[in-house]
């Protein structure tokens, strides 16, 4: 069942001589339950993709079908239901406030979105025990190994239930072993049979790429499917 839907998707930045298309006519499509991993160079525009579809930036053209809701070319302002309801964001750094619990990290992202105090304190307890930390839960980041963090991080992400989760570097910042834990979690996320999230992850590593369910190269505006690993001359060129 296709849970994402992006057709025709267009962005550019300046004008006249000084305009740049960044993004010329992208096409994704991703199923519930399905981990995507997405890479191509530096200033491809991977981040401007996640920015539309995470709707912090508007598109030029094109439309964007997330789980029956459709938008693409709204400012921030107009899909703010889209953000608070629909996805979830885990970046390179984990953005968790220094002073509080895990627990409370996740909690009070849940009470900004309109939760009550107990049920963002149910909900937290729940998302920290599916990502494996229910033995972490009154630790302060300082008291959490970096790995430990990103998951408090994307059980802050996964709370609120929300369908898809944008997955930007996630594992930038932390050790091999950290990262491909990340990636693991992350597969059972997509995977999990009552309850699948599907995830798009942006990554410069081929290494953690091939490890998910699909993987896409976004190159001169469009995205392909690729076998990145012979695309990035990675295999010398032959097939796997």
């Amino acid at each position: 069942m296709t849970l994402l839907q992006i057709s025709g998707l267009k962005k550019s930045f300046g004008s006249g001589d000084n305009r740049l298309d960044v993004l010329k006519g992208v096409e994704i499509s991703i199923e519930r339950g399905e981990l995507v991993a997405l890479m191509g160079p530096s200033g491809s525009g991977k981040s401007t993709l996640l920015n539309i579809i995470g709707g912090l930036l508007p598109a030029d053209n094109g439309v964007i079908e997330l789980d029956g809701k459709k938008y693409g070319r709204q400012g921030p302002a107009q899909v703010v239901d889209i953000r608070r309801e629909k996805i979830g964001w885990i970046f390179q750094d984990f953005h968790l406030i220094e002073h509080l619990s895990a627990l409370d990290n996740v909690a009070l992202a849940l009470e900004i979105a309109g939760a009550t105090s107990d049920e963002a304190e149910k909900k937290a307890m729940a998302a920290l025990d599916r990502v494996g930390l229910s033995d972490r839960i009154h630790h302060i980041p300082d008291q959490l190994s970096g790995g430990q963090q990103q998951r408090v991080a994307i059980a802050r992400a996964i709370a609120g239930n929300r369908p898809v989760l944008l997955a930007d570097e996630p594992t930038g910042n932390l050790d091999i072993q950290s990262g491909n834990d990340v990636l693991k979690l992350f597969r059972e996320l997509c995977h999990d049979e009552t309850n699948p999230i599907s995830i798009l992850l942006v990554t410069h590593d081929p290494e953690l790429a091939s490890q998910a369910d699909r993987m896409l190269l976004l190159t001169d505006g469009k995205t392909a499917a690729s076998n990145i690993r012979e695309a990035w001359g990675l295999d010398g060129g032959e097939e796997e």
